[in-house]
């Protein structure tokens, strides 16, 4: 019997891919977003079931667990992919907006990784992959929730991860640089945004995690030069927060 994976943020990008390349290994699939018609349209792409359930985490999160019970499957493997954020000053920007960068960055990946993973614990067996961000690894000015969001994200796997040793269920948190997603579009950046080097495909990076899940590794980088850069940065906090200003000021 194929194991089922639960992917949030299916829709496009890195989840979309993540749904193609766990569907190419056979598992069975839920595909979870707001947009129900480019479900659909990948739904009929993959290989094996794919079940399609429309749903706004930043609103809706707590009812998903309740109509995946009316699959009558079990999660195997829950990827909590979904994400957002904005850029531009903090004061500026739109109040109700940043409240659902953290309801669906943090709320939504403690709702449902509580609602799933007790009955893999249970069996003995399953995972949870959790997408963060490099961003997440310092404060980034003019994307301050989002990083400090990702922080939360990152610091909740790692600790998880301790929790559940022994157990035989697994954790990853993926922690990529610069991917070429719908993500800049949705954040506000242009054609003419500086933007860190390093940047990779949505396949790179879920081909990527896939081996640092199957190798049991606690966190990843994806990509070759990403890894290098986040270990070269080392330096003190003002340093950096100076740098990281410099290179993420919006134009003009």
């Amino acid at each position: 019997m194929a194991e089922t994976a639960l992917i949030t943020g299916a829709s496009a990008g890195i989840g979309e891919e993540f749904a193609r390349q766990l569907a190419g290994r056979g598992y069975d699939l839920i595909l979870v977003a707001r947009r129900k018609d480019r479900l659909e349209q990948l739904a009929e792409q993959l290989p094996t079931t794919a079940h399609v359930i429309e749903c706004d985490l930043a609103s809706e999160a707590a009812k998903l667990p309740r109509k995946v019970e009316k699959l009558d499957v079990d999660v195997d493997l829950l990827v909590n992919n979904a994400g957002f954020g904005l850029r531009g000053h903090f004061a500026n920007l739109d109040a109700e907006r940043e409240a659902q960068v953290v309801r669906v960055n943090c709320e939504a990946v403690v709702t449902l990784t509580h609602a799933f993973i007790p009955p893999m614990v249970e069996r003995g067996r399953g995972g949870v992959i959790t997408v963060a961000s490099t961003a997440g690894m310092q404060p980034l000015p003019y994307e301050t929730t989002y990083a400090a969001s990702k922080a939360f994200a990152i610091s909740f796997m790692e600790a998880l991860s301790m929790e559940l040793r022994g157990t035989r269920v697994k954790t990853l948190v993926v922690n990529p640089g610069p991917v070429k997603t719908e993500f800049q579009h949705v954040a506000g950046y242009d054609e003419n945004t500086r933007m860190m080097p390093g940047m990779i495909t949505a396949e790179q990076c879920v081909t990527d995690s896939l081996r640092a899940y199957d190798a049991g590794k606690r966190s990843v980088i994806p990509g070759r030069l990403f890894p290098w850069v986040m270990r070269a940065t080392v330096a003190p906090k003002p340093i950096k927060l100076r740098v990281t200003e410099r290179i993420y000021r919006p134009n003009g």
